[in-house]
């Protein structure tokens, strides 16, 4: 009897365990936090003896880093989606902006505590701080080639470093969304939208001294 199922290659099938092992990362992590999530219940619940993960990841804190990034890049590509989008004038582009990080902050409840929570693990080992900023550098990278693709769009010079403002952008969706879950009513649906427009205007202006 032949068997109709497609036939996994190696590579196929490894690349189709390392995101199963990442989805029950993901699930367990949001559960259970960084500290209190062991890679025994990770693999358990992937599937997978605990030798498989180790085949795939080196330690808890790399897979935790691997679903951190990978979550990033999400939102950078769902923040480039809304971008494009918005050149058909179809949408306000700073509008949907404000909106993903309204949907980010009162929805994806999980993500920021997380961060947080692996940010403090960080600080304390310094070693675990070098590669998680190594880690980051894809969304980050990612994030940098949006910010300096808007930025020649409105015609900001070319003396402000892209990478300076992805940084600051970075920054202001992770302290507004921050904020928003503390005190929703102090961050309005709007109010990341306005501040990247205030930020774009602000960059153009830099070059004739106006935000010195």
């Amino acid at each position: 009897m032949n068997d109709s199922r497609k036939r996994l290659t190696r590579a196929e099938a490894k690349a189709q365990t390392r995101e199963l092992l990442l989805e029950a990362a993901a699930s367990t992590f949001a559960d259970k936090g960084f500290a209190g999530a062991s890679v025994d219940e990770i693999a358990e619940a992937a599937g997978f003896s605990i030798g498989a993960l180790y085949s795939n990841f080196a330690n808890k804190e790399q897979l935790f880093m691997e679903v951190l990034s990978t979550r990033a890049t999400s939102r950078v590509a769902q923040a480039t989606q809304i971008i494009e989008g918005g050149e058909d004038g179809l949408q306000d582009p700073m509008a949907a902006l404000g909106r993903l990080l309204v949907d980010v902050a009162d929805k994806d409840i999980d993500f920021a505590p997380l961060r947080a929570e692996f940010w403090l693990y960080a600080v304390r080992n310094p070693a675990v701080l070098d590669t998680f900023a190594a880690r980051m550098r894809e969304p980050t990278e990612a994030l940098e080639h949006l910010v300096g693709k808007e930025m020649d769009r409105h015609g900001n010079p070319a003396a402000v470093p892209a990478t300076n403002v992805a940084v600051v952008v970075h920054a202001l969706f992770q302290g507004l969304v921050q904020q928003r879950r503390i005190d929703p009513a102090s961050v309005p649906d709007e109010l990341f939208g306005q501040a990247l427009g205030w930020l774009f205007t602000g960059v153009k202006n830099a070059e004739q001294g106006e935000c010195r």
